[in-house]
């Protein structure tokens, strides 16, 4: 069982109401990425900047989303998760607004910080709002039917990007973010209870802060975790951040064939959370991570063969590209709740410390794809082989510790969603 008691039982309109919330919440990551990633080159050609410059836009977005995390999670644990969400969302709905104005290349990039910035609440906030209600395997249940909302984004996104460039120009997409800002926060304001009750909340200043996320970084289990999640996020920002670039530019993909390729993978994503969901009532999400961790290590060594020998078309990477996003659908859901149901007692914090750092390492190693000046094929592949590999290697290392909590398997009954799951 889990080291600490499990919440009360959600009833079913209640679980089901928590799930679309915050699987609109969640969605603010993949709209606010991949919504214009198909405008990316329009981008550069309008404002008169090099490729480098616009893909800087998904870097300091994705650095913003992981650093504003640092103050969002502990300031949830002293004035609740509610709050610190609107206050989140609302900055994001200006920022995106901001960035439909922008006038230059460095104006956009300033703004997309502010969007990362806020936007941030969202990605911590609503992982503390889970472990406030679920742990361990029934926390990854949770996850992954999480999924059939958060992981629509993908899909939809690319392909309404790409549609909207037919409408309009890239600003455009900015402005239905901005309309999509609008939204969450009246979903927020008007479907989400507050699930840290006053009694449970802790003044925590940013020092005492500082002191509890010093006690995570002493955790090995949490790091072995937090560690292993950042460099599978290294692999998936790379596919983001390159991938318009290489599809288009290098293998010769239309905008509208690019984001169909990519919603196609984000479907093989969302399958698989799916699928997890089921597996989760005869694995453990510990053996569950392990299998996703080799076909992520399988699909980018698959991918560094074929950017190597070269000439093989566009079906001979967007199969390994398929694999890659689909492997994630299991890993990321088994590997937070692995490492947040660990510390339910500072789950703002914790949320906010894993977040931070599995974003700042994907953004870190992003430009790594561009060396040589330019996008390319090889370094891209290069990198998510890399970076599998490490995240293999540093789970396996984890996996060989005395786990201090057995990791309890669903019934059938709670895996197919037969029972409300808390």
């Amino acid at each position: 069982m889990d080291a600490s008691p499990q919440p009360p039982p959600l009833g079913r309109s209640a679980f089901l109401l928590l799930i679309v919330v915050l699987g609109g919440v969640c969605t603010i990551g993949p709209f606010s990425t991949d919504l214009y990633l198909p405008a990316l080159p329009s981008i550069a050609a309008e404002l008169q900047a090099g490729s480098r410059s616009i893909q800087l836009t998904v870097t300091v977005f994705l650095a913003g989303l992981g650093i504003g995390q640092l103050f969002a999670g502990p300031l949830s644990d002293t004035f609740g998760r509610r709050r610190p969400l609107l206050a989140g969302l609302a900055i994001y709905t200006v920022a995106s607004l901001l960035c439909a104005l922008a006038p230059s290349a460095g104006f956009l990039i300033a703004a997309r910080s502010l969007q990362g910035l806020a936007g941030a609440a969202g990605v911590a906030i609503s992982m503390a709002v889970v472990t406030d209600h679920f742990r361990g395997g029934r926390a990854a249940h949770f996850l992954s039917r999480l999924a059939l909302i958060s992981g629509m984004a993908p899909i939809v996104a690319p392909i309404v990007g790409a549609q909207l460039l037919r409408l309009t120009s890239w600003r455009g997409v900015y402005y239905v973010l901005t309309g999509i800002g609008v939204v969450l926060v009246l979903g927020v304001a008007l479907g989400l209870r507050e699930s840290l009750p006053a009694e449970r909340r802790t003044a925590r200043g940013l020092t005492v802060a500082a002191r509890t996320m010093g006690r995570l970084s002493r955790d090995g289990h949490f790091m072995g975790f937090t560690v292993t999640s950042a460099l599978t996020y290294a692999v998936f920002f790379a596919y983001l951040s390159t991938s318009s670039f290489v599809l288009q530019d290098i293998y010769g993909a239309s905008p509208t064939v690019f984001s169909l390729l990519f919603a196609a993978n984000a479907v093989g994503m969302l399958l698989a959370a799916q699928l997890n969901g089921f597996l989760l009532a005869r694995f453990s999400p510990r053996a569950l991570l392990g299998a996703s961790l080799v076909s992520l290590l399988a699909a980018g060594v698959a991918l560094v063969a074929v950017t190597a020998i070269g000439g093989l078309g566009i079906a001979a990477v967007a199969v390994p590209f398929f694999v890659l996003v689909a492997s994630m659908g299991v890993a990321t859901p088994n590997v937070t709740a692995l490492a947040l149901s660990l510390h339910p007692d500072v789950a703002g914090s914790a949320s906010a410390y894993f977040g931070t750092l599995r974003l700042a390492l994907g953004a870190a190693a992003t430009p790594l794809a561009t060396i040589g000046g330019g996008v390319s094929d090889v370094p891209m592949a290069l990198l998510m082989a890399g970076a599998a590999a490490g995240a293999l290697a540093v789970f396996a290392a984890t996996s060989r510790r005395p786990a201090p909590i057995p990791e309890p398997v669903l019934s059938t009954a709670e895996a197919e969603g037969e029972l409300p799951v808390a």
